[in-house]
């Protein structure tokens, strides 16, 4: 299957695109820079010149394919609007991208972040929120989703809060980086809140099965660790820093302070069970003691 993949430089992105190609796919990757297109060069994938802002260029590549895997999305979340402004420009991408496939059965497969479901881990039968800073995001993938009624084959892989790769990335990355900065290795609350985690690798994985077999209007749970206490991975983190881990207000994490002091655990059960997906890679707590100074 030749696959449009947007944000196929990314941690996850990468892995998908080595991952998709090393089962048989071809790649046609958007690629925002002459850097972005060099690597997706480097790594067997064809370029297409453009940025998530270009609809036209993304609709180019979904009308070259035969599927499409949108991955991408704005994490520079240094103005005060960066997050709005970032689904905005998603919803928007997701809505081209969705119009140039109508009709036509191929896939569409998005991305989401997994939901919480109150004194239990969250399943896939769980509906995305559609309130708090992400809900726009959750709105969006629903939409996209319900394009299975009009010949799209559309799926959602629900990502964990922390997606990594030789201890970066995700909101552990995050966490990372705030005790890099600060010098504390901080976390929110008293830090028994869990959060769901999955290896990049693992990740890369289920994309594939989800592009090949899934059903249109489903989703799925890239979900390894089902929930780590954040405390734990804070005293990880400040081990491998040797930094003091310490609680901190949850205003210190920004726009996304209230996700961050959320317990938020969450199943991928009918995931392996349905599609035969079962992560094979490090767990986010061993991952990270793979952190350098």
């Amino acid at each position: 299957m030749r696959v449009f993949v947007t944000g196929g430089t990314g941690t996850i992105g990468s892995a998908v695109t080595a991952e998709l190609l090393a089962h048989g796919h071809t790649v046609l990757a958007l690629a925002r820079s002459d850097a972005s297109a060099e690597a997706v060069r480097a790594a067997g994938a064809e370029p297409l010149r453009g940025s998530l802002a270009d609809l036209d260029a993304l609709r180019a590549g979904a009308s070259a394919s035969e599927g499409v895997l949108h991955l991408a999305f704005d994490h520079d979340f240094s103005a005060p609007d960066a997050l709005t402004r970032a689904i905005e420009q998603e919803s928007a991408a997701l809505h081209a991208l969705g119009e140039e496939l109508l009709g036509s059965d191929r896939p569409l497969i998005t991305v989401s972040g997994t939901p919480r479901a109150a004194g239990r881990a969250s399943t896939e039968a769980d509906p995305l929120p559609t309130d708090g800073p992400v809900g726009g995001r959750s709105r969006t993938v629903t939409a996209t989703l319900g394009l299975a009624s009009r010949g799209v084959r559309t799926a959602a892989v629900r990502m964990p809060r922390t997606v990594h790769h030789h201890g970066r990335g995700g909101f552990a990355g995050l966490l990372t980086d705030a005790a890099r900065r600060s010098g504390v290795a901080g976390y929110p609350g008293d830090g028994t809140q869990r959060w769901p985690a999955v290896h990049a690798l693992d990740a890369a994985t289920l994309f594939r099965l989800v592009l090949e077999s899934a059903p249109a209007g489903t989703s799925w749970h890239a979900v390894a660790d089902e929930g780590d206490a954040v405390r734990d991975i804070a005293t990880v983190i400040g081990r491998r820093l040797d930094l003091p881990v310490q609680p901190v207000p949850e205003e210190t994490f920004g726009p996304f302070g209230p996700v961050f002091a959320a317990d938020q655990p969450s199943s991928s059960t009918r995931t392996r069970q349905v599609l035969g997906w079962e992560p094979r890679h490090p767990g986010l707590l061993q991952d990270l003691e793979g952190l350098e100074r």
